[in-house]
């Protein structure tokens, strides 16, 4: 976990189940929320309507940590909503963790949010002027209660409340909600930022930001799903599933990342296979920036596929050189760059036997701050390599994300820093080459009007235009 979460971090994966069997639910949610651990390691939780009242518990920590047997023993209901966090907006503490609940005399509800919303400043602002007390900077909170606000606005009428809501927001919102009537619904942005799937699984009716949860929780059983569409609300009730279009967007804004590195490779994000995609972008990656190498080396595991792809185009041999330890723990937390920078180490360990002599093409998903790269490169060259040479599938990442990834401020993003030729110097490579845009593109096969690449770009696909210098102070960023 060093590697990843010095780099990119996502924000969240969201589930949401129902079925006709008591107490299956509780289990489930913990399944789903175990194969989306992936997409947050700093809390998890789970809200459980039991038919009389919504119960919501939730930690910091891992799934298995927080969501113990006992705990899942402890929940009762047909109907519940999870979620794994990592968090974009400020706040670590169990108050952020999610669900998020409100209560209110006449209704009660939770939610569960994936994404940002850019103009959560001034939504904020304007329901404080209204009465709202807040007790977290969350931007979730600020959803929630706005999702309130409008709720009693519109006599208690959900699907009017989410369109009054979907037309307030701006920015990136893939989300489930359960209340008190029993009812589950899901809602995904009119640009279509972040994954939302929907699908049965037996008995089950299931949400979740990816669709390798639903493959997992059928097993050796069959199941049916599709994309939760862009714009679209979902209203689950009784095992009944309606489909509503409440918003519409002319253009469609895919998180680029998502294919690249941050959904698993099992899954499929608005009918492309994400493993398929990152097989062709290191083929892509591989034409347009060819090495002089004995071995084809992933960084594991962000770089595996990408690399392999890398491996077939050019037919030089795909070697596992470097040996990760997934049971390292999770090293983020370690103060200080030198710390965090040894961590690498434990993290990761050079087979010399396979490197040692070899001229070796090193292949991973993005460079971030640079640090752990070099280490990599240190520790390969510690192991015999002759040559290392650093090929990257995803494009300089050039710009900050206000969209639902924690990437660092522009004074830290190496690539916006530094010359390509600066660079090479910095992790101690002999070359190192970056793809392109259009290979990216022609790898993930969707044009550029249908995906977000403004950390590549600088160009955010918003309603609205923003100043960023002040949400970047909010979030703790400059």
């Amino acid at each position: 976990m060093i590697h990843s979460l010095l780099k990119a971090k996502e924000k969240c994966g969201v589930v949401g189940i129902t079925s006709i069997i008591k107490n299956r639910v509780p289990e489930c949610i913990y399944k789903a929320l175990y194969t989306l651990q992936h997409r947050g390691q700093e809390s998890a939780g789970i809200a459980m309507f039991d038919g009389q009242e919504i119960k919501v518990y939730k930690g910091l920590g891992l799934v298995t940590e927080v969501l113990t047997k006992d705990v899942i023993a402890s929940l009762d209901g047909h109907i519940g909503i999870g979620h794994v966090r990592y968090s974009t907006t400020p706040g670590g503490t169990i108050e952020e963790a999610q669900p998020f609940a409100v209560k209110n005399p006449k209704f009660s509800f939770s939610i569960a949010f994936n994404g940002t919303i850019t103009n959560y400043l001034e939504i904020k602002e304007e329901l404080a002027k209204h009465g709202a007390v807040f007790v977290t900077k969350t931007d979730t909170e600020v959803l929630a209660k706005l999702l309130a606000k409008n709720l009693m606005d519109c006599g208690m009428d959900y699907v009017e409340a989410f369109k009054l809501t979907a037309s307030e927001i701006d920015g990136a919102c893939s989300m489930v909600l359960v209340n008190d009537k029993g009812e589950l619904y899901a809602y995904r942005d009119p640009m279509g930022f972040k994954p939302l799937c929907v699908g049965r699984v037996n008995d089950l009716v299931v949400i979740a930001s990816e669709t390798c949860v639903l493959d997992v929780l059928a097993g050796f059983n069959s199941c049916e799903y599709d994309q939760v569409k862009p714009g679209e609300l979902i209203r689950i009730c009784e095992g009944s599933i309606e489909r509503m279009q409440i918003i519409s967007s002319p253009r469609r804004a895919r998180c680029m990342f998502e294919y690249v590195y941050f959904s698993r490779p099992d899954s499929i994000f608005d009918g492309i296979s994400v493993y398929k995609a990152r097989e062709r972008i290191g083929r892509e990656l591989a034409r347009r920036c060819p090495a002089d190498g004995d071995i084809v080396v992933p960084v594991p595991d962000s770089g595996r596929t990408a690399a392999l792809g890398y491996s077939i185009e050019l037919s030089i041999p795909f070697v596992e050189g470097l040996m990760k330890n997934r049971y390292v723990g999770r090293t983020f937390i370690m103060p200080g760059q030198d710390l965090r920078d040894e961590m690498v180490s434990l993290k990761l360990n050079v087979v010399k036997e396979i490197v040692s002599g070899k001229r070796v093409i090193l292949v991973d998903d993005s460079i971030v701050r640079g640090t752990t790269m070099k280490r990599i490169v240190r520790l390969l060259r510690k192991g015999g390599a002759k040559e290392v040479h650093v090929r990257i599938s995803c494009p300089p990442i050039i710009s900050a994300c206000y969209m639902g990834i924690d990437f660092p401020t522009k004074r830290e993003l190496i690539a916006k820093m530094m010359s390509l030729e600066e660079l090479t110097k910095y992790v101690e490579a002999d070359s190192l080459q970056y793809n392109t845009i259009d290979g990216l593109l022609a790898g993930i096969g969707l044009p550029k009007s249908e995906l977000c690449l403004a950390c590549l770009t600088g160009e955010y696909p918003l309603a609205k235009t923003y100043r960023f210098e002040v949400l970047e102070e909010y979030l703790g960023r400059r």
